[in-house]
């Protein structure tokens, strides 16, 4: 099994600049895989500054939903693969009425199987704040909780990132 990595942070923490350094880090051919849907005039501005950002040091490949198939397709390609980010992922998912639950565990068992690619995976930790007044938000945070915890286990580092600085929670150490 390839080393992967799952980079946790709360929102503007730093995790995805994180996340790009050790793909660059560690990949001579990276792939960005972006999750995000540009559903509104700000969404649209904010990706394009994204991918405006990457070019010429990733290939962007966009995909909402089929994460698993499109992890599968890149890693013929791409020697590491960001994902950014899981709880959009999530998100798209629930809006479109998927088994989370399925997708996650279907996430991990590719994950486990794949040997030539590192695959890091970025997600916001929605968990430490307070508990939200509303049942969708609620499950919302319980999904995503339990998905952080089960590619927590299979992943070889794991990294919660504050004000731009890693905490290594499980594996090495960034240098």
């Amino acid at each position: 099994m390839a080393r992967h990595v799952l980079v946790l942070g709360g929102a503007r923490s730093g995790k995805t600049s994180f996340a790009e350094r050790l793909a660059i880090k560690y990949g001579s051919l990276p792939a960005y895989l972006a999750t995000a849907e540009a559903l509104d005039t700000e969404m649209v501005e904010r990706v394009e500054t994204h991918r405006r950002q990457r070019e010429g040091r990733f290939e962007t490949i966009e995909q909402p939903l089929a994460l698993t198939e499109t992890l599968q397709a890149a890693a013929s390609h791409h020697d590491v693969i960001l994902v950014d980010c899981l709880t959009l992922w999530i998100s798209n998912m629930l809006e479109a009425g998927e088994n989370v639950a399925e997708a996650v565990e279907e996430l991990a068992t590719t994950l486990r199987q794949m040997e030539s690619s590192m695959v890091i995976l970025v997600s916001n930790e929605v968990g430490l704040g307070i508990v939200p007044e509303n049942a969708m938000a609620r499950n919302f945070r319980d999904i995503a909780g339990a998905a952080h915890q089960r590619l927590a286990e299979i992943c070889s580092d794991v990294y919660f990132i504050a004000a731009g600085l890693p905490l290594t929670l499980k594996g090495q150490t960034p240098d």
